[in-house]
């Protein structure tokens, strides 16, 4: 008998479990309505909700930490990455460094938290016509322990610039690793990722109605798992994945997904393990609870440099395209 190419099966919470080097992945799917002229819901949609704390979905969407405007208004990141993946919508970031930005509609921001940052990622509801429907995953990797006081980076990997592989049945578009020929763009340089012996992958994967898909080969080194977000259903083997269930896989067995009856929508997370201990509080990660101690007291003291935007839920005007500012004065301009 062939041993199962599936290790577990379980459902996708808030956040997705994880697995190292990957600390914490969430999945945001916002179906916000138009937008006033603040770039927020109408007041009267805020009511009944707990705001500045609001996770539950309610007609659809959330305010998450936001007053006025939906999103994660600033707050400090140290001791890890953040990868933000928005194939629907738009985000505004601006940080402690100064840089500055808004992307959405397939871009990716790859950021270094490194040694600390204040960052704000807000959902500007840029139509005042029509919904604002918002898809984002947020993926936490992490860094090693020689690479968690690096200077914070961020980098723009843009929709038109990302690899899509294609087969058959399925598109793959590669945010990192590479799927067979097609290679990704490079990673931020101080990240766990940028070294290609780490194995590191984060793969959207779409598949036609009852389409097949074999996934390559890994390094038996590697941790793999796979999230089924949309869809009907996903057999792998004998073991069937329905929507909203996560699979860890066994990454050196031959596994071919096999789609049902609607288009199939996916994320696969592979890495190999940093196999370093874990200590969390909030937004840092660290090695040992004293480095925990140690970034609370200079956050405090510091606030890793301050905040220089006018508002802590700072966004641009509404008839402004996707663009990047970064801390050293470059900027990309895509709409």
């Amino acid at each position: 008998m062939s041993q199962s190419s599936v290790k577990s099966i379980y459902p996708l919470g808030f956040p997705w479990q994880t697995q190292d080097p990957f600390l914490f992945c969430v999945y945001h799917r916002d179906l916000f309505p138009h937008g006033t002229d603040q770039l927020g819901p109408d007041s009267d949609e805020l009511k009944g909700r707990m705001i500045g704390q609001d996770f539950t979905i309610k007609d659809g969407w959330r305010m998450y930490h936001g007053q006025n405007v939906p999103g994660f208004p600033q707050h400090p990141h140290r001791g890890f990455e953040t990868i933000t993946v928005v194939p629907e919508g738009l985000v505004d970031h601006s940080d402690s460094m100064g840089a500055t930005g808004r992307f959405g509609h397939g871009d990716v921001q790859w950021m270094t938290a490194g040694k600390g940052v204040l960052h704000s990622e807000m959902f500007p509801l840029v139509h005042s016509d029509k919904a604002n429907p918002l898809l984002l995953f947020q993926i936490w990797l992490n860094l090693p322990k020689r690479s968690k006081f690096v200077e914070p980076h961020y980098k723009m990997l843009w929709a038109e610039d990302i690899p899509v592989h294609k087969e058959e049945d399925a598109e793959i578009t590669i945010v990192a690793g590479d799927f067979k020929d097609t290679k990704s763009l490079d990673t931020t340089p101080d990240s766990w990722a940028a070294d290609p012996a780490n194995g590191v992958a984060i793969w959207l994967i779409k598949m036609d109605a009852h389409g097949e898909l074999e996934l390559p080969i890994a390094s038996n080194e590697v941790n793999r798992s796979i999230y089924f977000y949309k869809g009907e259903s996903i057999s792998i083997q004998d073991n069937m994945l329905r929507e909203q269930q996560g699979a860890d896989l066994v990454p050196d067995q031959n596994v071919v997904l096999k789609n049902g009856g609607n288009e199939g929508y996916l994320l696969l997370l592979q890495g190999k393990p940093i196999g370093e201990p874990v200590v969390q509080q909030g937004p840092f990660v660290m090695n040992n609870q004293e480095e925990i101690y140690e970034t609370i007291r200079e956050y405090q003291r510091t606030q890793f440099g301050g905040w220089p935007w006018p508002k802590n839920e700072f966004v641009h005007p509404r008839e402004k395209g996707r663009f990047a500012l970064h801390a050293d004065g470059k900027e990309e301009l895509k709409d």
